[in-house]
């Protein structure tokens, strides 16, 4: 494959890539399904914004793995870098599936799949933007949009997915 067909194939791979990893940002619409969840399995009383904290600490781990993804991409190559930080983003959402507690939500949903999205997200975008140094603003744009983009169109599936099986389905079916 020459180059200016495999730096397509890069950019299309990365955009989907970002749309995937991008489903962190539905969490709204599993918080108050899976407080419900907990609260029968448990008898607690939790509420969607007792489980807010899941959230924030996934976003607040990302951008650990984004600031040493460069490093880590230098190191062992984008293909390594993506595939682990795959894994661990859809093994994070597959074990949330599994959670009982919110300290397993603590675990695999904010530090499993949050510092699996930062490996993803900062390689996917460098590794873009490498190749195509001609459109470098245009590329990163792209795949930072279709990460953002994954805020619209994930929602309405989860959503769908938790109506028909439950939100501990719908995190092993995304994940």
């Amino acid at each position: 494959m020459n180059l200016t067909r495999k730096r397509w194939v890069i950019l299309i791979a990365s955009c989907f890539i970002n749309l995937c990893v991008g489903s962190l940002y539905a969490w709204s619409v599993f918080s108050a399904p899976m407080a419900e969840y907990l609260n029968q399995l448990n008898g607690s009383s939790l509420t969607p914004a007792n489980l807010a904290i899941v959230f924030v600490i996934a976003n607040s781990v990302g951008p650990i793995t984004m600031i040493f993804g460069g490093r880590i991409n230098d190191l062992f190559g984008p293909r390594k870098v993506i595939f682990t930080g795959g894994l661990m983003f859809g093994g994070g959402m597959i074990l949330s599936g599994f959670a009982q507690n919110v300290q397993h939500l603590i675990y695999s949903y904010s530090l499993v799949t949050g510092l699996g999205l930062g490996m993803v997200y900062g390689c996917t975008i460098s590794s873009s933007v490498k190749f195509f140094p001609d459109k470098r603003g245009f590329v990163g744009g792209v795949t930072t949009a279709l990460f953002g983009l994954s805020s619209v169109i994930i929602p309405p599936v989860a959503a769908a997915i938790i109506a028909a099986a439950g939100p501990t389905s719908a995190f092993k079916i995304i994940g």
